[in-house]
């Protein structure tokens, strides 16, 4: 009787025909599909391997609406950094949770603060002080699908810290940025529609 390894039959099952589970396509489809007007691939991903290269590692960062105790008013944004998880309170004991990255070892931070602007497909200027962490860093870039900024971004304070999109989506709920919360350019588009400038950001 053939055997076959644990690591190489988990390996056939995800690089099974996408069609085998085509629910779960369904809802990773719905997460994390394009906004309207925007298409992003004529065709649809043809084996699971294809979504778990290019979305987040895990299901549970998905954007979902969870119950949530809080005494904190709907539209507050409350970021859980040692869960890596954003929460954005809603109406009677829930959230709109969405999956994030954090900042790396020795980066974290803490604070409450309010949304100061909000910009679509941001610029980048790395700070000095990144410069002298990477000097092979460019003084500028421009917004783009390649800049690490991603989609949108919405501005903390008068902090160099930001909530904003990444090219990166696999880095959702790492803890590897240098003070920003990261999230899937999906998300951080639906975030960017339903929080106005002014709102209030916990990070805790």
């Amino acid at each position: 009787m053939i055997r076959i390894a644990p690591a190489l039959l988990i390996l056939l099952i995800l690089a099974a025909p996408a069609q085998a589970a085509s629910g779960y396509r369904g809802y990773l489809n719905a997460m994390f599909g394009p906004p309207p007007g925007m298409v992003l691939t004529p065709d649809e991903p043809q084996t699971m391997l294809e979504y778990q290269t290019e979305y987040v590692s895990h299901p549970m960062w998905l954007r979902q609406v969870v119950s949530y105790r809080t005494s904190e008013a709907p539209g507050t944004l409350i970021v859980d950094t040692r869960r890596h998880f954003l929460f954005l309170v809603l109406e009677n004991g829930h959230a709109m949770r969405y999956g994030i990255g954090v900042a790396r070892m020795g980066f974290e931070w803490s604070g409450t603060h309010r949304v100061s602007a909000k910009r679509e497909w941001p610029s980048w200027t790395p700070p000095a002080e990144m410069h002298a962490r990477q000097p092979g860093l460019p003084k500028f870039m421009p917004g783009g699908p390649n800049n690490p900024m991603g989609a949108r971004a919405l501005y903390l304070g008068s902090t160099l810290y930001r909530i904003h999109g990444t090219n990166e989506p696999w880095s959702i709920g790492r803890s590897v940025s240098s003070g920003c919360i990261r999230m899937t350019n999906e998300d951080v588009i639906d975030l960017y529609g339903r929080v106005p400038v002014g709102a209030k950001v916990i990070v805790v």
